[in-house]
């Protein structure tokens, strides 16, 4: 029968609290009621694996899986049988239940099932099940603990077993390699077709994931930790399948658009990354210790880092600035320069503001704090002339570095305390007559197109 669709508006305000799920004690897997665990296997033209695999996942859990579960086969579009053999599975086994989507690709399997399961935990996995399952309970403990948002099974952890041919090892960690340099991605294996996601962060993830085919999870895996998402690695054991119906250049090409496509959304703030932020205090970064100002530490670290290279960008201007003009004159041009290059690098990287909200503000009050250097510096260059009218271009360096230092240490508390201040504490106690503003506004417009998801007509036999 078919599933209604639940709303494609994704709720609103920030995640809830990541708490260990209440689940109920073990009953039968063929009572009626909400599965803890919904195993997704998206399939197209898989007759001749799609039997053994649910047959032997299904047994799987039952032996060994100690809550509710429910095996979803996800059929994009096949050709083949593996329709009447998926309607049949769900016949012969208790949770099993087969679902049709009249288009192709993989991503689009996984969103349209995931985006209608009422699971608290959804998780996939391939139909070869090169991956062990005894890394399934391994992989959807975290999220049902509470402890992480999402898990992946790794094939390049140290401790994991693999086996596979040259080629796919190569292609594979290429692939990561270019995801660790291109999108600054942490989490080691994307393509590992073995991942879990808690039902409350893919509904809000989901929407944001514009990805249908093999690229899916890896922008799935993007986002999320971008937005500080917690994701768990389990290393697998993992038995390459050498009749496996990948076309790896065509997969590449695929994922090498996707990267472009995700690193150029990240790189223009266009992501409404905000919307997946957990509430203040969840994190304990977020707690107040005595004798510990929040983020101090990595703030300073982040400073130092930017004013270091603004100031070698600020003495490289100076120097070629003062070939044609006067000293005061250089040095202004090149202060505002690197004075709005640095204001941008300090709002990113320091005191990690992401999008768009703000930035013109941000700027203007970066160029007030700009002219306060520009008072300090000019000031020492006046004093340098009427104090040695003959003096050198490597004293004029010399003068401006020590201005600059008294400077930098105002500039700091500046943009901590006025510029970018921290405003999870005001949103930990709104004024009680302050409406919440709903998160899907605060995004802006560029968010605004991406609310909604379309979910593919399917047909569900139970």
């Amino acid at each position: 029968m078919p599933i209604e669709p639940r709303s494609s508006q994704p709720p609103s305000g920030p995640l809830p609290r990541r708490d260990h799920l209440l689940v109920s004690t073990r009953r039968p897997h063929g009572a009626a009621g909400t599965p803890v665990l919904d195993v997704v296997v998206p399939v197209h033209n898989e007759q001749d694996d799609l039997e053994p695999c649910v047959r032997r996942l299904h047994g799987h859990l039952a032996r060994t899986f100690p809550y509710p579960f429910r095996v979803t086969i996800a059929d994009n579009a096949s050709t083949d049988a593996t329709g009447s053999i998926g309607s049949r599975l769900s016949r012969e086994l208790d949770a099993v239940v087969y679902t049709r989507l009249d288009r192709k690709g993989r991503g689009r399997a996984l969103r349209t099932v995931w985006s209608t399961s009422a699971a608290p935990v959804l998780a996939y996995m391939d139909v070869d099940l090169s991956t062990d399952l005894n890394a399934l309970l391994p992989l959807v403990a975290p999220l049902i603990s509470g402890h992480s948002d999402l898990a992946i099974g790794t094939r390049l952890s140290r401790t994991a077993r693999v086996v596979r041919g040259p080629k796919r090892e190569a292609v594979s960690r290429a692939y990561n390699l270019i995801l660790r340099g291109s999108l600054q991605a942490r989490f080691s294996d994307a393509q590992c077709g073995f991942k879990a996601i808690r039902g409350d962060v893919a509904r809000r993830l989901l929407p944001l994931v514009e990805d249908t085919g093999w690229f899916f999870d890896t922008e799935l895996l993007v986002l999320a930790e971008r937005a500080g998402l917690r994701i768990h690695e389990v290393p697998v054991d993992w038995v390459d399948d050498p009749d496996s119906s990948v076309d790896i250049r065509a997969t590449a090409i695929e994922d090498l658009r996707g990267v472009w496509r995700v690193g150029r959304a990240l790189a223009a703030g266009t992501l409404p990354l905000d919307r997946l932020a957990r509430p203040f205090g969840d994190d304990p970064r977020d707690q107040r210790v005595a004798g510990v100002p929040r983020g101090l530490a990595r703030q300073l670290l982040g400073f130092c880092v930017v004013g270091a290279l603004s100031t070698l960008f600020y003495l490289l201007l100076y120097s070629l600035f003062r070939t044609g003009v006067s000293a005061q004159t250089a040095n202004a041009f090149a202060l505002l320069v690197s004075a709005v290059a640095n204001t941008a690098a300090n709002r990113r990287l320091t005191f990690g503001v992401r999008g768009r909200t703000r930035a013109v503000r941000h700027q203007a009050q970066g160029l007030v704090v700009f002219g306060i250097g520009l008072a300090l510096t000019s000031g020492s260059l006046a004093a340098l002339d009427a104090a040695d009218p003959r003096h050198t271009h490597g004293t004029e360096l010399a003068v401006l570095i020590v201005a600059n230092l008294a400077a930098t240490v105002l500039r700091f508390l500046l943009l901590r305390a006025w510029v970018f201040p921290d405003r999870r504490a005001r949103q930990a106690h709104p004024a009680p007559d302050a409406p919440a503003a709903p998160a899907h506004r605060a995004a802006g417009p560029a968010a605004a197109g991406r609310e909604t998801c379309p979910t593919d007509r399917q047909e569900t036999i139970r």
